[in-house]
């Protein structure tokens, strides 16, 4: 990563968590370290995202960028299954445009989760009003056995490279 680029290797940014409190995600950073000094927050557009590092690509790919989030887990702010956390700019647009989108702040977020698995990863508005269907979903069928058919999926896209 740091051939890659100058800036640190682990990445923190504000997340929003269960109960709406906000905590900070850590991620190994696989973007520029200003990728948005000039636009402010945006969701990164695809997957030739400019602002995507070479090294962040391959991590984005095999999900390695997700390692760090194991210790969120450990501090409890996140479960390893559980709705991803959005970051605080983006939750105040989508409450706006998906009705119930605080459901999704009933439960720990997650390193992955059903949108994860079953819908590819959301960039827009209005895919990501899709991609919290499948949240609501989770939400209302949580259960040991959905976890497992989680983990196990995301253990096969993460082997066959199927992510981002």
């Amino acid at each position: 990563m740091r051939l890659s680029g100058p800036g640190p290797v682990l990445y923190r940014q504000t997340r929003v968590g269960c109960d709406g409190r906000n905590f900070d995600l850590l991620k190994f950073r696989t973007m520029r370290q200003d990728a948005e000094a000039a636009s402010g927050p945006v969701w990164a557009s695809a997957e030739n995202d400019p602002r995507i590092t070479r090294v962040g690509r391959f991590l984005r790919k095999t999900r390695l960028d997700e390692l760090p989030q194991l210790w969120n887990v450990l501090k409890g702010e996140m479960s390893f299954v559980g709705p991803r956390p959005e970051r605080p700019h983006f939750v105040d647009k989508l409450r706006k445009v998906i009705p119930y989108y605080d459901e999704r702040h009933g439960v720990r977020p997650g390193i992955t989760g059903w949108a994860q698995v079953k819908f590819r990863t959301a960039r827009r508005s209005r895919t990501r009003r899709r991609s919290f269907e499948y949240d609501l979903y989770y939400v209302k069928h949580m259960s040991f056995l959905l976890d497992i058919a989680i983990v196990l999926e995301t253990a096969k896209v993460v082997v066959l490279g199927r992510g981002r």
